[in-house]
């Protein structure tokens, strides 16, 4: 799918190199498309399944099932099904949003994100009872993408979806990493960890993965449902202590970490493959930005930590940076602390919000923030652009930068000055992208 179409701001749109930079941008949405990734990597050659170097005789196979969870879940599976063909008796897709395409005899069910709803829960008993009923001549494609964590849930011992929702509510607020997020996740829960390949066995598996984790490993990924958990109880409750959410915590989630009891799980050896990832976004516009006369590198795609501390950072690194022209591509995924419930924004709004004072009076630099899955944070942007000339223009209109930093109201601030980049939901997340334009 070609993004330029989407991707318009009042600063971008007006910008002479405007049309190189929505090339470039719409690089690395393009690298990260469900479709395309899953066609890349699964082929059906007659009675042969291939995927990737390694080939299944359908033969051999009573038949082949798709178990799809995620925001990329609906696109993936539509791909799979177009290839599979006949040899695909049925599944499960679990997904935030309605298909654009019809799934056929595979059974799509919404459920709730960031936060599990009474939808997640029903879909991850859903998918638990469908695997049960697999055997050793089935096959068991999973497709896996940003979100599977939220999308499917099935809590251990006493505990209750009010009580994971609490949870997750506490530590999206605190400024916890994704990786720590999940690492509470899969201690607390039987599909996560390695539970859907252990409800699976004895069927063949293979799992597609779109990582929306920084580097990618692969138990934080959906909270690895199938691949082993490599944390135990013990480092749930310690990131509890380190966020200073124990009086926050429901009882029957201290309970559950503290009865020295891990949520251990017999994980069927299954193989797994990356097929979109930060990494390759960011390589992608790379090579386009190479290819529009930038000189265009990655400066990383490990970025973590506070949005307003990285994004002061990059600011001053824009600012110093003499080379002409340049893209710098950083990648990752930072957090936001939260000390209001009524803020407006999100991580990629506010590091850019962030930038621009530091930016201010800068000449011929733009910072484009962009999550590649659409939205940012409760809103409907991805992210927001900023130059040298932004802090005159918010000034001009009244709009006072740290004032909205305080409230994390970034949102507003953007809005005012027509600079949210709102390319609607993309059907993907592969983390957040940033791009440092000097010209």
């Amino acid at each position: 799918m070609n993004y330029i179409s989407r991707l318009h701001s009042k600063t971008l749109d007006s910008h002479p190199q405007h049309r190189a930079i929505k090339r470039i941008l719409s690089a690395a949405l393009e690298a990260a498309d469900p479709k395309s990734a899953v066609r890349a990597i699964l082929k059906r050659d007659e009675n042969m399944l291939i995927i990737n170097e390694n080939i299944y005789s359908l033969d051999e196979l009573s038949g082949v099932y798709l178990i799809a969870i995620g925001k990329a879940a609906p696109a993936m599976a539509s791909a799979a099904r177009d290839v599979l063909g006949n040899a695909l008796k049925g599944g499960i897709v679990v997904s935030k949003y309605p298909s654009k395409d019809d799934l056929g005899k595979l059974n799509l069910h919404l459920a709730g994100h960031p936060v599990p709803d009474e939808r997640s829960l029903a879909a991850g008993e859903t998918i638990l009872d469908f695997l049960s009923q697999r055997n050793e001549r089935d096959f068991i494609l999973f497709l896996i993408s940003g979100g599977g964590s939220a999308l499917i849930t099935a809590p251990v011992a006493d505990i209750t979806l009010a009580d994971l929702q609490s949870i997750t509510f506490h530590l999206l607020s605190s400024g916890a990493r994704i990786d720590e997020i999940n690492t509470l996740r899969r201690a607390l829960d039987r599909v996560k960890g390695g539970g859907l390949a252990q409800a699976a066995h004895p069927a063949k598996q293979v799992s597609l993965i779109i990582s929306d984790v920084v580097d990618s490993p692969l138990e934080a990924i959906a909270s690895g449902p199938t691949v082993p958990n490599p944390t135990k109880n013990a480092d749930a409750l310690a990131i509890l202590v380190k966020y200073d959410l124990l009086n926050e915590t429901p009882s029957a989630i201290l309970a559950a970490l503290k009865a020295n009891q891990d949520n251990e799980k017999e994980v069927a050896k299954g193989k797994t493959l990356i097929i979109g990832s930060n990494r390759i976004s960011a390589e992608a516009a790379r090579d386009k930005a190479n290819q529009e006369g930038f000189k265009a590198y990655i400066l990383t795609t490990s970025l973590q930590g506070e949005a307003t501390n990285k994004g002061d950072e990059l600011a001053i690194r824009l600012r110093t940076d003499k080379e002409r022209p340049i893209c710098i591509i950083v990648g990752g995924e930072t957090t936001v602390t939260l000390n209001k419930a009524t803020a407006l924004g999100g991580r990629n709004q506010e590091m850019a919000l962030a930038t621009v004072e530091a930016l201010s009076g800068a000449e011929n630099v733009m910072f484009i923030t962009l999550a590649t899955d659409g939205d940012d944070g409760p809103t409907d942007a991805a992210g927001a652009v900023v130059t040298g000339e932004t802090f005159e223009r918010a000034s001009l209109l009244g709009l006072d930068v740290q004032t909205h930093l305080r409230a994390h109201n970034a949102y507003l601030f953007f809005s005012a000055l027509d600079d949210l980049m709102m390319p609607g939901p993309t059907g993907t997340n592969v983390n957040d992208l940033i791009f440092l334009f000097a010209f």
